[in-house]
């Protein structure tokens, strides 16, 4: 009775090996394609994708009526100044374009990214806005960025950021929050 069972176990793995080499022959083992056997007995091909990359697509800012139309000309000045690689100054940046568009009336003395939103609340009248997506503040707002000491500042464009460059990216600082100055 064992002898039957090992034959019959012996004929059904030798019958598989073969089917398994009819359907793969002619099929040619490849890194950038995969070959594979139609309905109708053709080999058909496909590329193989080893990574796959979608851009993500933001929508531009939203104009908010009640902030001070100074923002968003803040906004222009910084964009048109910006550099094309940051020159880790983002705070300098923003602070000079605050005080060229008439926003505020004197130069911030706080030296660093992380202490801005503080300063502009407390000396310049800012307030903090309640968005938690750095993508859905509006156009002329000052988004502070930071984690412990280290910390980025920008000024939300029509379509991305700008402090002392330009980008349309997503900080690698956590958003602490995002300033807005209404129109009085």
């Amino acid at each position: 009775m064992q002898r039957f069972f090992f034959l019959v176990f012996v004929s059904l793995a030798a019958l598989l090996s073969t089917t398994i080499n009819a359907r793969s022959e002619g099929l040619a083992k490849s890194r950038t394609r995969f070959y594979y056997s139609n309905f109708d007995g053709s080999i058909g091909s496909a590329r193989i994708i080893h990574r796959y990359w979608v851009p993500v697509v933001h929508p531009d800012a939203p104009v908010d009526s009640r902030l001070d139309p100074r923002l968003r000309k803040a906004a222009t000045i910084a964009q048109e100044r910006a550099n094309a690689r940051s020159q880790s100054r983002c705070w300098q940046y923003v602070k000079t374009a605050l005080v060229e568009s008439g926003v505020i009336d004197s130069y911030p003395k706080t030296s660093y990214a992380t202490e801005a939103g503080e300063e502009l609340v407390q000396n310049y009248g800012f307030k903090k806005l309640p968005i938690h997506d750095q993508f859905a503040a509006p156009l002329g707002a000052v988004l502070v960025f930071g984690h412990g000491a280290e910390g980025h500042v920008v000024i939300r464009t029509r379509d991305g950021f700008v402090s002392d460059y330009l980008t349309k990216n997503r900080c690698k600082y956590p958003l602490v929050a995002v300033y807005g100055k209404f129109s009085s």
